[in-house]
């Protein structure tokens, strides 16, 4: 689920009512973003001040999402009721991992336009229109 082709599976397995495995009990979190809240974040890094260069950035859309809750959203936007089999926890796996987008707001002057409903459904549309 972390990952564009991870994203991908996911959407295509649920189109064909195929139940996922998720590691661990679903309740680790990221800070998932929508594709154009990263482009916006680079367009203004293009503009940014002298100040900001050399400099990185956290870009996410500023939220915590668990993944199981990803799961259910993905059902529920692709009008599917599957129950995903739990797996083990991978070993090595972050539990939590949030961006911290409060340097790229302040230097940058980015605001993520897209929250992760927002996205998601975006993403979602795409999927359906082009798997």
């Amino acid at each position: 689920l972390r990952s564009l082709v991870g994203s991908e599976m996911c959407i295509r397995d649920r189109l064909k009512d195929e139940a996922p495995t998720i590691n661990g009990d679903g309740r680790q979190s990221r800070d998932f973003t929508y594709i154009d809240n990263v482009i916006e974040a680079n367009l203004k890094a293009c503009l940014a001040p002298s100040e900001a260069a050399g400099e990185a950035f956290n870009i996410g859309s500023g939220g915590r999402v668990y993944l199981i809750d990803l799961y259910y959203e993905l059902c529920e936007a692709l009008g599917k009721k599957i129950e995903p089999v739990f797996g083990p926890a991978r070993k090595g796996d972050i539990r939590d991992s949030n961006a911290d987008i409060s340097k790229a707001r302040e230097l940058l002057g980015y605001d993520p336009d897209y929250d992760f409903e927002k996205g998601i459904r975006l993403a979602i549309d795409w999927y359906k229109e082009n798997l």
